[in-house]
């Protein structure tokens, strides 16, 4: 997966949520993220690429920035809902909020090894 699209959160300024917690926040909504499908492809959201941003705030709330393979996607207004409701039950993250967006556009450059050698791609 390309991380530069990952912002990593990791400044320090002091407030309620510190950047080791938050950084222990990211990683299990990471981990939970890892766990949802693409409902047309075998692979998970985030290896396939689809996630851009995942954002923790010093409030625990989480935001996460993700895309679609395609814009056409008939699964376009339900499956961000379902990725946010998964990540509300993320231990220790009060909300989250997830924004569907197309820029830069998903290409295959942007799937992990392990995505691309599950779909034979490698």
């Amino acid at each position: 997966m390309n991380d530069d699209f990952i912002n990593d959160n990791s400044l320090d300024d002091g407030s309620a949520t510190d950047s080791s917690d938050k950084n222990v926040l990211r990683e299990k909504v990471i981990t939970v993220l890892k766990t949802i499908y693409d409902p047309e492809i075998p692979v998970n959201i985030y290896d396939l690429g689809l996630i851009y941003v995942v954002d923790i705030d010093d409030d625990a709330n989480a935001t996460i920035q993700m895309t679609l393979t395609v814009p056409g996607c008939p699964f376009a207004q339900t499956f961000p809902g379902m990725v946010e409701y998964e990540v509300q039950n993320v231990a220790g993250i009060n909300d989250a909020r997830v924004e569907l967006v197309w820029e830069p556009p998903w290409s295959q450059d942007m799937m992990s090894e392990e995505a691309r050698l599950t779909l034979g791609l490698l």
